[in-house]
């Protein structure tokens, strides 16, 4: 197994290097798993830790902490009706992808819905587990849907010759050696107690909270050095391409081909919204296309970062879009099943409970 962990890491370093050398935007990202999912998918054996993709989420959060200083915070606050908005959207994208799902996928309703929800892939497959899903094309579904999402719009935006200014927001410009001690300690302690508890993204938001809990405090300890997020991004883009498999698209063909059309529907319409706030409110366009789109938190934070477009406003749209959706996205299932489909939907935990009360009763 060591092996494969290694035959992964060296593939993916070839793809960022290459993607380096080719100018293709976010090489270290892009790179890492366009390579990582070609090998894969053709049968290579390679793979890729939890701990490389945990640390890539450190890296994720502990840098996107660096940007909210105390003016940052004030510039969310007062956009924050914008942000709801885009959870509101977020979730009607949700839905959406759900009905298109079910009809031509031919899939059950419930694999539908959780496999087009807008959050992360393992709550959605830890909900569809739950809800006795198809868990497996769920999670499939969420990892075609962020690399299609992650590789289309940097091209887009590369084409488009769409970059920002926004670099003047991250607070940190030095390195201090003891400093980055300290802020490695504080925000893993925090990675770790998320994790206990049990809360989604837990090597993003807990070094998140962290570190914008320091920034936004004027608390100075060190900036990340510039390797660090470079080797961020290939953890994270290695981590996604290992979800492929030389299977992946022999599963269900229909499926999956379904699931593809209905997030480039889903990316147009995100275009389209962004374009409606983008004239109501003071934010650059591109800035509410990475928050609207429906990528993951760490992909389009790192894709805000890398173009310089508004990184704190895109990372609090899919923080606050990815809480939203995971509280909703349950008992909205069971109000669909129920007064859409018509069905009498039965909670899995009630009837395990009811079924105990009887045979208690009958012993």
């Amino acid at each position: 197994m060591p092996a494969r962990y290694l035959t992964g890491f060296i593939l993916a370093l070839s793809g960022s290097l290459a993607a380096v050398w080719l100018s293709i935007p976010l090489p270290w990202l892009i790179g890492a798993l366009l390579v990582t999912a070609v090998t894969k998918t053709a049968g290579v054996k390679s793979a890729s830790h939890n701990v490389f993709r945990n640390a890539g989420q450190w890296v994720i959060g502990t840098s996107l902490g660096l940007y909210f200083n105390q003016e940052v915070l004030n510039i969310i606050a007062n956009n924050l009706p914008f942000i709801m908005a885009g959870m509101i959207f977020s979730l009607l994208l949700g839905i959406n992808g759900s009905l298109i799902l079910k009809k031509w996928g031919k899939v059950d309703f419930k694999t539908a819905w959780f496999a087009s929800a807008i959050g992360g892939a393992s709550e959605m497959s830890t909900l569809a587990e739950k809800h006795h899903a198809r868990a497996d094309l769920v999670a499939s579904a969420h990892s075609l849907r962020v690399i299609l999402v992650v590789v289309t719009i940097p091209f887009i935006f590369k084409f488009l010759d769409i970059t920002g200014n926004y670099s003047a927001t991250e607070s940190l410009y030095f390195f201090d050696t003891t400093g980055f001690i300290k802020l490695i300690a504080l925000t893993s302690i925090a990675g770790l107690i998320f994790k206990k508890l049990k809360l989604p993204n837990s090597w993003v938001l807990g070094p998140l909270l962290v570190t914008i809990l320091l920034t936004g405090n004027d608390i100075v300890l060190s900036h990340l050095p510039p390797e660090v997020p470079k080797l961020g991004q290939l953890f994270i883009g290695w981590s996604l391409g290992d979800k492929f498999g030389p299977d992946f698209f022999k599963k269900a063909p229909r499926y999956l081909t379904v699931v593809g059309f209905s997030n480039v529907l889903n990316l147009l319409l995100a275009f389209g919204f962004s374009y409606i706030l983008y004239l109501v409110s003071d934010i650059p366009y591109p800035t509410l296309v990475l928050g609207n789109s429906p990528g993951g938190i760490a992909e389009m934070s790192i894709t805000a970062k890398v173009l310089m477009l508004g990184v704190p406003l895109v990372t609090a749209f899919h923080v606050a879009r990815m809480v939203f959706v995971l509280l909703v996205t349950g008992p909205l299932y069971y109000a669909f099943e129920k007064y859409v489909f018509g069905h009498s939907y039965k909670n899995p935990v009630r009837q395990l409970m009811a079924s105990r009360k009887k045979d208690k009763r009958s012993s």
